[in-house]
């Protein structure tokens, strides 16, 4: 559920970053109001906490999914949720890039999706592979509350066999088993990125 969360809403967030980049004032692709709109969409979206988020797109999860409940309706939910905090942290990314750099490749001619595959996307890549771990963390973190939906994962296993049959055991071994996993990923991050900005 994690991971499919992070390929998908990983892969979603990042092209709906780089649109909120690219369309905004000075963006390579301008365009006010597409940029005002989808700023706006976001906004709505980020604060919501997961919890209530996951209940409030119940109707949405019904028609994609055909249910409400269960680990299908859970990432689905998880996706969507992901999709708009990635795009936040790709468009703050892609800002920090020095402005030389693609005024360059414009006086080389090179056409506004080139620049961002080429020249953009890249030359942020360090502080994205951090931004990437951030949103691992928050997404283990919401993945713990789909089970008000039981939606499984290790959230269900600390509730269901852990707080619901008073084996507190149980439920430390699901909060260990979260830590781990959450400092293996900072570390995995942590490592990827200085690899990537000592090229």
């Amino acid at each position: 559920m994690v991971l499919l969360t992070l390929l998908i809403g990983g892969l979603l967030g990042l092209g709906l970053g780089v649109l909120l980049h690219g369309t905004r004032r000075g963006g390579l692709l301008e365009n006010v109001p597409v940029y005002t709109g989808l700023n706006l969409l976001v906004n709505l979206v980020r604060p919501i906490p997961f919890i209530i988020f996951i209940t409030a797109i119940g109707p949405l999860t019904l028609r994609a999914m055909g249910t409400t409940i269960g680990i299908k309706a859970a990432t689905f939910a998880l996706i969507i949720a992901a999709t708009f905090g990635v795009s936040r942290i790709v468009e703050q990314n892609l800002v920090s890039v020095d402005p030389g750099v693609i005024e360059a490749a414009q006086s080389m001619g090179a056409s506004p999706w080139r620049i961002i595959r080429t020249v953009l996307v890249p030359e942020a890549l360090g502080p994205l592979i951090l931004g990437y771990t951030f949103i691992f963390v928050a997404v283990v973190d919401m993945s713990a509350a789909a089970v008000a939906i039981n939606g499984g994962g290790l959230g269900q296993f600390a509730v269901t066999y852990g707080y619901q049959r008073f084996d507190w055991t149980v439920t430390w071994v699901a909060v260990l088993t979260m830590v781990v996993l959450v400092q293996l990923a900072q570390f995995t991050g942590n490592w990827l990125a200085r690899r990537v900005m000592r090229r």
